[in-house]
């Protein structure tokens, strides 16, 4: 697996598993699982109510915990200086972890979300979040944060897809050094019978997961998808093991409308 470094000098995989809508067993098994394939980016959030297994899987895996990537994420429920610095301390029991190799505003939330990132900052000076950033982002909000922080957020995870390709965030996060990361990179199956992407299928001989992942990859986007299949996980994590073109990468580009999943962060503006 490809890794990439953060403006900080620190190493993230490209490719890791995102465990939203993952609990109890499930998610600690996915994530034993995703670990023997040999995934080393784990992506969890306070938000998903899954942190303790997704601590127990780390703990009960053979792999060292310094090779693992462990994400996770301050809910919207615990803004403000205060409660962050608390909502972290929440975390890191729940995980059983004594760091994280990146914390994360979940969402932009208008009232704190200032007062968050100043204890974030915090957080990363003591050392307890070897990296720190933001989801769901866009470029006025940014453009907001650069106003008032003194560390450069060194992620931005936000839903990005060929269907809602958002160049201009892509090209204004790598001018301010900020790594882009995509959630839900495989549109939950539903873009899957595109008849432009069935095409590139067939060219490549992958299936639309693999080519949606390596397009995100040929973009230098790192992706999070979610899968509890053994077959599944395997399955996305074979999707470096090939290169688009150039010129597919463009032609997937022009896939783009403005399709969500998720809300639309402009909400919080």
């Amino acid at each position: 697996m490809h890794n990439i470094q953060l403006n900080n000098g620190i190493e993230m995989p490209l490719l890791g598993l995102g465990v939203y809508d993952m609990y109890q067993q499930q998610a600690e098994q996915a994530v034993e699982t995703a670990l023997e394939i040999g995934y080393r980016l784990i992506d969890t959030a306070s938000m998903y109510e899954n942190e303790q297994e997704i601590g127990n899987a780390i703990k009960h895996t053979g792999v060292k915990r310094a090779s693992i990537f462990l994400t996770t994420k301050l809910n919207n429920t615990d803004h403000g200086y205060d409660a962050a610095l608390k909502a972290f301390d929440t975390s890191l029991k729940k995980l059983g972890q004594d760091y994280v190799d990146l914390y994360l505003i979940h969402w932009p939330i208008k009232e704190g979300r200032q007062a968050s990132w100043k204890a974030i900052e915090k957080i990363y000076e003591q050392g307890r979040a070897k990296a720190i950033g933001v989801a769901n982002y866009t470029i006025p909000l940014l453009e907001e944060l650069a106003g008032y922080s003194n560390i450069v957020p060194a992620l931005n995870q936000v839903e990005f897809t060929p269907w809602l390709f958002q160049g201009d965030l892509l090209n204004h996060c790598k001018i301010q050094g900020t790594q882009l990361q995509s959630y839900s990179p495989i549109t939950r199956g539903i873009k899957f019978s595109d008849e432009r992407l069935i095409q590139l299928c067939e060219k490549y001989q992958k299936t639309p997961a693999q080519i949606i992942l390596n397009w995100n990859f040929q973009l230098g986007v790192s992706t999070i998808p979610k899968s509890s299949s053994k077959e599944r996980l395997q399955e996305n994590f074979d999707a470096c093991n090939f290169t688009l073109s150039a010129e597919d990468v463009q032609f997937m580009n022009t896939f783009n409308e403005g399709f969500r999943i998720c809300d639309d962060p402009a909400i919080f503006l």
